[in-house]
């Protein structure tokens, strides 16, 4: 899957959470889910929780600690990916 094909759906993921809607429309590989988007540290877990589920991967923690950009975060997604 290519980063234009997961930037849609994880911006669908992460939609419901975001605070800041000026931020979600300016969304780019390098949005900061906290500092751009405004989204809590709790609602991040459910984020990841989300992806998880819509990729059917599964995120460890220190993955985890590093899904705090859009870039990061497909990179992540991307590798989880393809060590199925």
């Amino acid at each position: 899957m290519t980063k234009e094909e997961l930037l849609p759906k994880l911006k669908a993921i992460i939609e419901p959470y975001v605070q800041n809607q000026d931020g979600l429309k300016k969304l780019n590989e390098n949005t900061d889910f906290i500092k751009d988007l405004e989204i809590n540290s709790a609602n991040l877990v459910d984020v990841i929780l989300d992806v998880e589920d819509e990729f059917g991967i599964e995120i460890d923690n220190e993955a985890m600690e590093k899904m705090l950009t859009v870039k990061a975060s497909i990179e992540i997604i991307k590798a989880k990916l393809s060590e199925k």
